[in-house]
């Protein structure tokens, strides 16, 4: 929910027909920012933030290295 503003079902209700999940549609980028969002979220668990909380952080992180990743020219160079 936090990077891509939608839960895997929605996904699959919007893309019958695809072929896979969400993860498997994603770019390189999202996948990379959703690691990272993955290792912050159980941090955040067990800092004890409710789940709008973490939601809310989680999101605003997706941000920024989503730009961060989407600026930096030598990501380019892995793909």
């Amino acid at each position: 929910m936090a990077l891509f503003g939608q839960t895997a079902r929605q996904w699959r209700d919007a893309h019958p027909d695809a072929e896979g999940n969400l993860r498997d549609h994603a770019p390189l980028e999202q996948l990379v920012v959703l690691t990272n969002l993955e290792s912050l979220n159980s941090v955040l668990v067990r800092q004890g933030l409710s789940q709008p909380e973490r939601l809310l952080k989680l999101n605003e992180i997706a941000i920024t290295q989503m730009r961060s990743l989407l600026a930096d020219h030598n990501i380019k160079r892995l793909k």
